[in-house]
C-alpha cells in the first residue's frame, strides 16, 4: 500500500477513537489550557526555577534557572504546566506559577545604544568604543534584562535601571519579530 492509503485509514481509526484529527491552519493557535497565544513571551517570576523533563513533579530535573525577569516563551501548556523555551533554545517544563506575563528582553547585542527616539540607524558598536553620540542615552550590555515597555516595527522602547530607551529589535531577545504594541 502506498503512504496516502496509510495516511487515509489512520484518519479514519483515529476519528473512530475520538482522536482530533490534525488540520493545517494559518491563524495563531491558543493554548489549550489559557487559550492564550502561542507561543508567546513571558518572563521568570522567581530567582530559582527547576525545569523539569515533562510537566509534573515526577519529571527529573535538568536544569535550573538562577536569574528573575528573564524572558523565556511558552511554547506548551499541560494543565498547570508550561513548557518553556530560553533564548538559547532549551526547552523543559515549569510550573506556570514561576512564570509572569509581565514582559522582559535580554538584551543580545554587545552593547545596545538607548536612544531617546525609534528614529535613524542603528549606533552600531558605539558602546564598544567609548564614543557614543551626544543623542545616546545609554548603554545597555549583552546580557542585560530589561522590562519591555512599546515595539515599532523594527524598534523597542525597553526600560532598564531607570533608563528608558529605544534600540533595535534585532538587539534584544523576547519579543517576535512583526510584534507591534504601545505602552
Amino acid at each position: 500500500m502506498g503512504w496516502s492509503v496509510w495516511v487515509a485509514i489512520g484518519a479514519i481509526l483515529a476519528s473512530l477513537v475520538g482522536v482530533p484529527a490534525i488540520a493545517e491552519t494559518t491563524q495563531p493557535s491558543v493554548g489549550p489550557v489559557t487559550n492564550l497565544p502561542m507561543p508567546r513571551f513571558v518572563s521568570l517570576n522567581a530567582s530559582e526555577i527547576n525545569v523539569r523533563r515533562g510537566p509534573g513533579l515526577a519529571y527529573r530535573i535538568d536544569w535550573v534557572f538562577r536569574r528573575d525577569r528573564l524572558p523565556v516563551r511558552v511554547i506548551d501548556e499541560y494543565e498547570g504546566w508550561r513548557r518553556i523555551r530560553d533564548h538559547e533554545g532549551e526547552d523543559g517544563w515549569v510550573y506556570h506559577a514561576l512564570i509572569s506575563g509581565r514582559r522582559t528582553v535580554l538584551v543580545t547585542a554587545p552593547g545596545a545604544v538607548l536612544r531617546p527616539d525609534p528614529e535613524g540607524a542603528p549606533f552600531g558598536r558605539a558602546c564598544d568604543t567609548g564614543q557614543l553620540p551626544k543623542e545616546a542615552l545609554a548603554c545597555a550590555e549583552q546580557g542585560v534584562v530589561a522590562a519591555l515597555v512599546a515595539c515599532e516595527a523594527e524598534w523597542c522602547r525597553i526600560e532598564t535601571v531607570g533608563r528608558v530607551g529605544w534600540v533595535p529589535k534585532a538587539a534584544i531577545w523576547g519579543v517576535g519579530a512583526s510584534e507591534v504594541f504601545t505602552d
